[in-house]
């Protein structure tokens, strides 16, 4: 990330904006569910695979959750299920999704489907709730906007989590407007390997909105008893994590969204 003053798109699960059949407008991001009500459920239902997505690089399942009562749809990346990379060696791809939620919530702006770190069918992974988007939506008109206030809010988060892998596909639009954002797995480097396609604000100032949320993110880094604070640190190492926090500060004390660093590609391979 650098501050200054002036696998093609795959058609399933979580990677697509388009819901399952039966969904529609009539349906919320997350079928009947609020996000409070699927956290938990994602937290303590019964995860069953329906099916796996053969086009993702790392093993990817599709879920159902139920409690007997309630039941959602979800995505299942167990770690056993993970390839290695040079790059990220420590840790697990699992965790690093896990903890983009973490800070998601903290800035609270809601850009990471609800997302646990449990054990399931295939051993410990992540679980995250499928998200019912709408397939109407133009993802890659929808990535160049340049006047778009969700979109502009998780370009920011990328900069903080240093996600290495921002694609148009990873964009889940809703029927309700709201804007979510998956596969964060390769993000929390402690190198500079922010790779997305939304660099339409390079060099800008940052919005009132965007420091005020910084400053809350800040704040509950510096608390050891936060929610993020404690997943953080239970699944990045100690310089991913004093690198989070020096991301955070450096974004405060410049006040802009970023410009691409030097000697590593802007934009993921392929885009979409």
């Amino acid at each position: 990330m650098t501050l200054e003053t002036h696998d093609d798109r795959p058609t399933g699960p979580n990677f697509a904006s388009g819901g399952r059949p039966g969904q529609g407008k009539d349906r919320g991001a997350f079928g009947d569910l609020t996000p409070k009500e699927g956290l938990v459920l994602l937290r303590e239902g019964e995860l069953a695979v329906e099916g796996q997505l053969t086009v993702a690089s790392n093993t990817t399942l599709y879920c159902t959750l139920s409690d007997g009562t309630r039941s959602a749809a979800c995505v299942y990346k167990p770690v056993a299920g993970e390839r290695p990379l040079w790059d990220f060696p420590d840790g697990t791809l699992a965790g690093r999704e896990v903890s983009a939620f973490a800070v998601s919530e903290a800035l609270g702006w809601e850009i990471v489907p609800p997302t646990v770190h449990r054990e399931g069918p295939f051993g410990e992974g992540m679980v995250q709730l499928w998200v019912h988007g709408d397939p109407e939506v133009d993802l890659i008109a929808l990535s160049r906007e340049t006047d778009n206030a969700s979109l502009r809010r998780m370009a920011l988060f990328d900069a903080v989590i240093n996600n290495s892998d921002r694609k148009i596909g990873h964009l889940l639009p809703t029927y309700g407007g709201h804007l979510y954002g998956c596969d964060h797995g390769v993000s929390f480097a402690e190198e500079d390997k922010l790779r997305t396609v939304l660099w339409q604000w390079r060099g800008l100032p940052l919005t009132e909105e965007a420091l005020a949320a910084l400053e809350m993110l800040k704040e509950q880094l510096r608390d050891p008893t936060s929610e993020v604070s404690l997943t953080v640190g239970h699944h990045l190492t100690g310089p991913e994590r004093d690198a989070l926090r020096s991301r955070v500060d450096l974004l405060m004390e410049h006040r802009i969204h970023p410009w691409p660093a030097p000697g590593w590609p802007a934009v993921p391979w392929p885009p979409v």
